[in-house]
């Protein structure tokens, strides 16, 4: 078993290589010191106890494991959304997958003129303005269920809430978001 200063040795000792190694991913300073930090304190808190040669193979899947998913967080924030009102389920639940709403985008191999980028990138903004403007608990909701891909289960215990508060957050969200991102001149 590690004891604390055992422990505490190894984080200073890889913390500038995990560093730099995530930056060259990520591309980007903060991000990789963000991702850095969480892998040092998941492995504090979850494998502190293990024995001192276990801790470098188990450092480095978890700092795998934290890119990876800081790609995946980044893809579905960089997906371009081009009408929130697509994503409302015939049903009227606010279920929908956003992964599975952009699959035939990533599959198309036109390359996108500046035009093209400079409106996305004007789409984002807008869309990030109107989540700003959303009531709290609607954005709560909307962002760990979209963004986070927390299920109702997981985003109901983190909001302590009822499960259907959720789905009318969420539902009540998507609405608004739609409706403002029409009053704005963007659609599909």
């Amino acid at each position: 078993m590690a004891t604390e200063q055992e422990l505490s040795d190894f984080l200073k000792s890889v913390e500038r290589r995990a560093f730099k190694r995530t930056v060259y991913h990520v591309r980007n300073e903060d991000a990789a010191l963000d991702i850095v930090q969480d892998s040092m304190m998941k492995l504090a808190q979850h494998y502190g106890d293990k024995p001192p040669a276990e801790l470098p193979m188990l450092f480095q899947r978890i700092l795998s494991n934290s890119t990876l998913d800081y790609f995946r967080r980044q893809k579905t924030r960089n997906a371009l959304f081009s009408n929130l009102s697509d994503f409302e389920s015939p049903d009227g639940d606010g279920e929908f997958d956003l992964l599975e709403a952009f699959a035939g985008a990533a599959d198309s191999e036109q390359i996108e003129s500046a035009e093209d980028v400079t409106r996305r990138a004007q789409i984002l903004h807008e869309i990030e303005v109107q989540i700003q403007a959303l009531p709290t608990r609607q954005r709560e909701a909307f962002l760990m269920r979209y963004w986070e891909e927390m299920d109702v289960a997981e985003t109901a215990a983190a909001m302590g809430c009822s499960e259907g508060s959720v789905k009318t957050h969420c539902s009540r969200a998507v609405q608004a978001l739609a409706k403002a991102l029409r009053a704005r001149g963007i659609t599909p």
